[in-house]
């Protein structure tokens, strides 16, 4: 719908930590009219073979997404008993909060204050089944991921490197779930690469 109010035909999409699967959903689904996508940071799927999902994860984000895998009266619950989440961002990820990526504050900070029913969704969209396979990607992939991300472990980007019928990961050492996001002016320009002639 967004495609055909803007009168496009085709487009790339991208999506960072939780917009990942998004991005690959819309790749997938969307057949004809994306012709590449890229995930930042993104999650595998929760029931994906042979990943130890959790392993890796800061404990905060393992006890908020366990409670959404026990559902939404689990999960709601457990954002009403305020129990702190520590995404241990590593200080590359702190550095860009502080840097070129200060203004991500000024947007998730008014939003993150109007109460959890985002979150909570979001979470729940996290740990539920994607609707489709990796193999239903046939577009070309590009998989960003920081070595040592403790929201999403790079272990996610490694399986669905693995599961993705034409995918290249680059793993960027020394960055963490919001210091890969230094990469994306370098995944803009691999777009613009695998978009088709004409």
């Amino acid at each position: 719908a967004v495609l055909d109010a803007l009168g496009l035909d085709r487009c790339a999409v991208i999506g960072h930590s939780g917009g990942g699967p998004h991005a690959l959903a819309c790749a997938a689904l969307l057949r004809g009219r994306v012709v590449a996508a890229v995930s930042g940071a993104g999650l595998a799927p929760a029931d994906a073979d042979g990943l130890a999902w959790f392993d890796g994860m800061a404990a905060s984000g393992v006890a908020s997404l366990r409670a959404a895998a026990a559902g939404r009266a689990t999960k709601e619950a457990y954002e009403r008993s305020a129990h702190p989440y520590d995404p241990e961002f590593t200080q590359a990820d702190l550095d860009a909060l502080q840097g070129p990526w200060a203004w991500f504050e000024e947007v998730v900070g008014p939003a993150a204050a109007q109460g959890p029913a985002p979150l909570v969704d979001d979470d729940l969209a996290y740990v539920a089944p994607w609707g489709f396979e990796p193999a239903d990607v046939r577009v070309p992939v590009l998989l960003l991921h920081g070595a040592d991300d403790r929201v999403v472990p790079v272990a996610h980007a490694r399986w669905l490197a693995a599961h993705l019928p034409d995918a290249e990961l680059r793993v960027v050492p020394g960055t963490g779930h919001i210091a890969v996001l230094t990469a994306a002016e370098d995944a803009l320009r691999w777009v613009a690469e695998h978009r088709p002639a004409g």
